[in-house]
């Protein structure tokens, strides 16, 4: 049976934690002179969906802002920031990693909340037969919920059962165990506070060291 990744790159491959957090703060703070820190985002937003999580937390400040237009334009921020971000993202060590799966066979998916086609451009020296790119249209703050990463798997003909999630944060590791995936897991300050119990390694960076890590998770 084949074996695969899925690397949920805007959290994996980049800080994308901090990316959102950024993007949400500035939000929040345009749209009702919102101050969201960090305990508020773990409350109400980390692993929640994107109009649930901010409906609570508008909810708790007491502001009268609708939470539908404000899920709705930090998708659209969150999205266009990945894509800015992305370029730079694909470093050498990056490139390295996915050389060193590609090399034993393991089919590379690369997962990504900006918009596909006009990332390609980035990832063009990557993608090939045993490397894709998949959009991630998930609406969930911080983390993909486990149908995501059970469709990715169907969307590139992998078994579930023979693939291992990189994700970025302890929300991904439980979603990645609930869709019957194993995880390699990327933690950064941003979400160290987060539970990685789970996961088949934690790292902090994806580079070749990485890839001996998820390889030997693929018993490969």
């Amino acid at each position: 049976m084949a074996k695969a990744v899925i690397i949920d790159f805007d959290f994996a491959a980049m800080n994308g934690a901090e990316l959102l957090f950024d993007a949400a703060r500035a939000l929040f703070k345009k749209i009702d002179d919102i101050e969201l820190d960090a305990p508020a985002e773990a409350r109400y937003l980390q692993g929640n969906g994107y109009l649930e999580g901010i409906s609570a937390y508008f909810q708790s400040i007491k502001t009268k802002k609708t939470p539908q237009k404000a899920a709705k334009e930090l998708v659209a921020a969150f999205g266009d920031v990945v894509l800015k971000a992305i370029p730079s993202a694909i470093s050498s060590s990056f490139k390295t990693f996915v050389g060193e799966l590609n090399a034993k066979g393991v089919k590379v998916i690369i997962m990504t909340r900006a918009d596909v086609e006009q990332a390609k451009v980035a990832f063009a020296d990557l993608l090939g037969d045993n490397v894709k790119l998949s959009q991630d249209s998930n609406l969930t703050y911080g983390a993909s919920k486990w149908d995501v990463w059970r469709r990715v798997a169907a969307m590139n003909k992998v078994s579930p059962s023979a693939t291992l999630a990189i994700t970025g944060s302890g929300t991904g590791v439980k979603s990645a165990l609930l869709a019957g995936m194993g995880s390699v897991a990327v933690m950064n300050s941003h979400v160290a506070y987060q539970d990685f119990g789970g996961a088949d390694e934690v790292v902090s960076a994806l580079d070749k060291n990485a890839a001996k890590k998820v390889l030997a998770a693929l018993r490969i």
